[in-house]
């Protein structure tokens, strides 16, 4: 592979934790498609894994809870024609999913109290509205 993938900060993906699988792709390639492996495929044991933190990899079980098979997340690249480049993808696809799902929350919304702009402009463009729709009726249009 062409070096670390960063999941964020200083830590990377554990190349020795990763493994590869490689079957043929349906994705471009011609007659080159029938015959060689070009489709990869990573794994990796995120419930048994050392090399994340904790509190990282607690965040990362329970958003990939559904992506997860015995704790092991697998991701496959085939967009490419060579098994080197579906390879990186698969492993570069791997570190966003995990930096994705092991950041932490977004910090709660503070409620405010509504501007009274906001609401008064709402109310003038009811009342507008109104009016519009009572000037449709008819009723006093030509009597």
């Amino acid at each position: 592979m062409s070096g670390p993938y960063v999941i964020r900060g200083a830590v990377s993906l554990p190349e020795a934790e990763l493994r590869w699988r490689f079957s043929r792709s349906s994705g471009p390639g011609g007659q080159h498609v029938n015959t060689s492996d070009t489709q990869a495929e990573v794994s990796f044991d995120l419930a048994a894994t050392r090399s994340l933190p904790d509190v990282w990899k607690e965040r990362a079980l329970d958003r990939l809870a559904g992506r997860l098979h015995d704790g092991v997340l697998t991701v496959r690249a085939s967009e490419h024609r060579s098994q080197w480049r579906n390879r990186e993808t698969a492993a570069r696809r791997m570190a966003g999913v995990l930096a994705e799902a092991s950041a932490p929350p977004p910090r709660p919304r503070k409620a405010r109290r509504t501007p009274r702009g906001v609401t008064e402009r709402r109310l003038a463009d009811k009342r507008r509205r109104a009016d519009l729709k009572r000037g449709r009726s008819g009723r006093d249009s030509w009597d």
